[in-house]
């Protein structure tokens, strides 16, 4: 599926396979996650993508050829496609800041297409015990949520605004640390607030609502700058609101006091290797159930127009036929 355009609906072509580079693999794709990601790129809300450009950076698949895996393993392709290693970022363990890195989906074409080429180098051998449409929004939603909720610090209380596929993914985890979970949803999405108490968070309610206690930390999902001085708000002394995606409305102005009290504000941007392969370790030893909606790889412009309009309980994922 392609997009030719921003703003433009995805339309189906067949694109004729090129040759492997040094380092690529090529997977025929069993699943790809639909991320929010795809949706600012598709609605031209992140600038300068690739053009025309296969969308989709959480791709899972079964090597067909290439470097670095055997053929027929299972990997998974995520957004980082490619980091240059030789900038201050890349030699100080920063390569999601890279200055020229690429990305998948959205700067090199990534997984909406029944087969994909990744540099390999790039990309992660995956664990047993889950399958292709489960694992795939971990590729994305799980790692980005994951390095969020390392960058929050060590709350004991964390609050999710925007509870969907990153946020019911980071809930688990959380839980498995140990840590309790407060979620915040769209007024009125009662679907998500019971997911949320189904996968053990203890309170659910509207992100207009204030939180039974101070959270130790937040971490904003939505698109949604008007949820900032909301979090920072709920959040205690000495607590940390995490912006965690990559495109946001702006936010709004808010008194200073909402901030002081050694309360941090960050955001995250992108994902380095090191926390692919620190999730995915943990995955046997922390039980993550994905709940997930598939679509046919063909119907791909009608999951992101049910992501858009808040359709989706959980993650979307397309598979090709």
């Amino acid at each position: 599926m392609i997009l030719m355009e921003p703003g433009v609906p995805l339309v189906p072509a067949e694109v004729p396979r090129r040759a492997l580079q040094p380092h690529e693999v090529r997977i025929r794709v069993g699943a790809c996650g639909v991320c929010r990601t795809d949706l600012h790129v598709r609605d031209g809300e992140l600038p300068s993508p690739k053009l025309p450009l296969v969308p989709g950076h959480q791709v899972v698949g079964r090597v067909i050829e290439g470097d670095g895996f055997e053929p027929g393993e299972r990997i998974g392709i995520p957004w980082l496609a490619w980091a240059c290693g030789g900038c201050r970022y890349c030699l100080t363990g920063r390569e999601n800041l890279c200055e020229r890195a690429l990305f998948t989906g959205y700067t090199v074409d990534g997984g909406y297409a029944e087969e994909a080429v990744a540099d390999a180098r790039f990309c992660f051998a995956l664990p047993d015990g889950l399958t292709d449409v489960e694992l795939a929004p971990l590729l994305c939603g799980g790692l980005i949520g994951f390095r969020a909720l390392r960058l929050a610090g060590d709350p004991g209380l964390v609050g999710l605004y925007g509870f969907g596929a990153s946020a019911h993914i980071v809930a688990q985890l959380a839980q498995g640390e140990g840590r309790r979970v407060f979620a915040f949803t769209r007024a009125g999405d009662q679907a998500a607030q019971a997911l949320a108490r189904r996968l053990g968070a203890e309170w659910a309610g509207a992100s207009n609502e204030s939180p039974p206690e101070p959270l130790d930390a937040a971490i904003i999902f939505a698109p949604a700058g008007e949820l900032v001085p909301i979090a920072l708000a709920a959040v205690a002394p000495g607590g940390t609101v995490v912006c965690a995606g990559i495109h946001m409305s702006d936010i709004p102005t808010f008194p200073y006091t909402l901030l002081w009290g050694e309360r941090t504000l960050r955001s995250v941007a992108n994902l380095t290797r090191a926390d692919g392969r620190d999730l995915f370790a943990l995955l046997p030893s922390v039980r993550v159930s994905t709940t997930v909606e598939v679509f046919a790889l063909e119907d791909a412009e009608r999951a992101l127009r049910q992501l858009r309009a808040g359709g989706i309980i959980g993650a979307a994922v397309l598979r090709p036929s």
